[in-house]
C-alpha cells in the first residue's frame, strides 16, 4: 500500500502539470486575443491542413469505390425534377392539345384539365421544395464524420486509421478545450454584465458594455472553431437600425456579435438562458418579450418601433425567417420587422458544410445534441456579407419591402429565394394556397367564357 503513494503522487503532479499547461495555452492563445480581437492565425493554418487530408481522402475513396463498386455521394442539386417555368394556363392547353384536341378557348371543363393538378401533385411530393430545406446539406465528398457517411472508412486500410485517429482528435483533445472554452465565455459574459450593470449610465458604462459583450462572444466563437470572413464592413448596421440576416444556427448569433455591438430580441427563458439573459440586459437594452406578449404583434412592434427610434441605442439584430434554414435557401420573411420604418441593414450569412454542418434541425435534435454535435465536428467556416442599407420606397409595403431585402441576402449569399414560409415545417400547408390555385383554374374558364360572351 505505501508502496504505491509514490507513484499516486507522481500521477497527481503530471495531472496539475498538464491542467496548468491548458489552462495557461488557453490564456495565451485564446483569451488574452479574444480580449484584444486578434488572431494567430492557428486557425487558417488548421483549416489548410484539414482540406490537404480531404483532398487525399476524396482521391482515395474514388480509387476505391472503383475497386469495389462503392456509391458515392453526388453532388447537390435543388431540384430532382427537371421543371420550366410555365403558366397554368399554358399547361393546360399543351394537355388539351395533346390529348383530346380542343382548343382552351373552349369554356367548359375537360377531364383531361385534371391530370395537370395530379401532376403537379406529385411533382410537390418528389421534389418539395419546403421539407428538402429542412435537411443536412449533401456533401461532393467525406469529411472524415461517421455522420455524412459511416461505410468510407472502411474502404481501406490507410483511411480507417485516419478516420480513427480524427475521432480520437474531436472527442478527446477538442471537445474538451471547445466545453472549455464555452464554459469560459458563458461565465465571463455572465459576471461581466452583472458588474457592468452596476455602473451609472454614460460613456464609461456603454464602452465596458460593449467590450465585455465582443470579448466573451469572441472566446464563444474560438469554443466552436469558428473560422469567420467579414465582407465589406463598411456596410456594418448602425445605431437606430435593424439587422436582418438569413437563419441556419443559433450560433449565427454569436457569428455576428463577435463583429458588432447588437441589440438582442427574443422571449424570455428559463434556466441557463434565463440567467444570461438577465445578466445581459443589464448592461445592454436588449428586448426581452415575455411568452404572452411574443403573440402580440402589436406590443412587439411597438416595443421595437421605440428602440429604434432613440438613435444612441444600438442596432437591433433580427432573424426574419422565424426557423432555421439548411444553409442552401432563404425562405420568407416576416413582415413585422418591416413595418416600424427603420433602416435596414441586410446581412447574408453562408456556411462552409465541408468542415461541419451548422444547420440545426430543430426538429430532429434537440439544442444539447446539437451543441455536441458541432463541438466534436472540425470546425464551423462560414462567410459574412454586410450589404448597404435599405429603406422601405414610398410605393412599397411591408411585404415588398420585405421580399426585396430577402432577395438581396440570397442574391448576395449563392441562396435560391423562395417565397415559401418557413413555418411550414411544423405546420400544414394554409388553405388561401390551396385557393389560390383554385381561383387561377375557375378565373382561367370563367374568364374565357365572359370573353365569348362579349364577342
Amino acid at each position: 500500500m505505501f508502496l504505491l503513494l509514490p507513484f499516486d503522487s507522481l500521477v497527481v503532479n503530471l495531472l496539475g502539470i498538464s491542467i496548468t499547461v491548458l489552462f495557461t495555452l488557453l490564456l495565451v492563445f485564446i483569451i488574452v486575443p479574444a480580449i484584444f480581437g486578434v488572431s494567430f492565425g492557428i486557425r487558417k493554418v488548421y483549416m489548410k491542413t484539414l482540406l490537404k487530408i480531404f483532398q487525399w481522402a476524396t482521391l482515395r475513396i474514388e480509387r476505391g469505390a472503383k475497386e469495389k463498386n462503392h456509391p458515392l455521394y453526388k453532388p447537390y442539386v435543388n431540384g430532382i425534377i427537371a421543371k420550366e417555368p410555365t403558366s397554368l394556363e399554358e399547361e393546360i392547353k399543351e394537355i388539351r392539345r395533346s390529348g383530346s384536341g380542343k382548343a382552351l378557348e373552349t369554356p367548359e371543363f375537360e377531364l383531361s384539365d385534371i391530370f395537370y393538378f395530379c401532376r403537379k401533385g406529385i411533382e410537390t411530393i418528389m421534389d418539395d421544395e419546403v421539407t428538402k430545406r429542412f435537411s443536412a446539406e449533401e456533401l461532393e465528398s467525406w469529411n472524415l464524420l461517421s455522420r455524412t457517411n459511416y461505410n468510407f472508412h472502411y474502404i481501406s486500410l490507410r483511411l480507417t486509421v485516419l478516420w480513427g485517429l480524427g475521432v480520437l482528435i474531436r472527442y478527446c483533445f477538442l471537445l474538451p478545450l471547445r466545453i472549455a472554452l464555452a464554459f469560459t465565455g458563458i461565465s465571463l459574459l455572465v459576471t461581466g454584465t452583472t458588474v457592468v450593470g452596476y455602473l451609472p449610465n454614460g460613456r464609461c458604462k456603454e464602452f465596458l458594455s460593449k467590450h465585455v459583450h465582443l470579448m466573451c462572444y469572441r472566446i464563444c466563437v474560438r469554443a466552436l472553431t469558428a473560422i469567420i470572413t467579414y465582407h465589406d464592413r463598411e456596410n456594418r448596421p448602425r445605431n437606430g437600425g435593424i439587422c436582418v440576416a438569413n437563419h441556419t444556427s443559433p450560433i449565427d448569433v454569436i457569428i455576428l456579435a463577435s463583429d458588432g455591438y447588437y441589440a438582442m430580441v427574443g422571449q424570455i427563458h428559463g434556466g441557463l438562458m434565463g440567467v444570461i439573459q438577465r445578466a445581459m440586459v443589464k448592461a445592454c437594452p436588449h428586448v426581452w418579450f415575455e411568452r404572452s406578449e411574443v403573440k402580440d404583434r402589436h406590443l412587439v412592434a411597438k416595443r421595437l418601433t421605440e428602440h429604434v427610434q432613440d438613435k444612441s441605442k444600438l442596432p437591433i439584430l433580427i432573424f426574419p425567417e422565424g426557423t432555421c434554414i439548411n444553409n442552401t435557401s432563404v425562405m420568407m420573411f416576416k413582415k413585422g420587422s418591416f413595418e416600424i420604418g427603420a433602416t435596414v441593414y441586410p446581412v447574408a450569412i453562408k456556411y462552409d458544410p465541408q468542415f461541419g454542418d451548422a444547420f440545426w434541425n430543430s426538429s430532429k435534435y434537440g439544442m444539447v445534441t446539437y451543441l455536441l454535435r458541432m463541438m466534436t465536428s472540425w470546425a464551423i467556416v462560414c462567410s459574412v456579407w454586410y450589404l448597404p442599407p435599405m429603406t422601405r420606397q414610398c410605393d412599397e409595403d411591408a411585404v415588398q419591402f420585405a421580399n426585396r431585402v430577402k432577395s438581396a441576402i440570397a442574391r448576395q449569399g449563392g441562396l435560391v429565394d423562395l417565397l415559401w414560409d418557413g413555418g411550414l415545417k411544423r405546420e400544414k400547408v394554409k388553405d388561401t394556397f390551396k385557393e389560390e390555385q383554385q381561383k387561377l383554374y375557375s378565373k382561367m374558364i370563367v374568364g374565357n367564357h365572359e370573353d365569348r360572351s362579349r364577342s
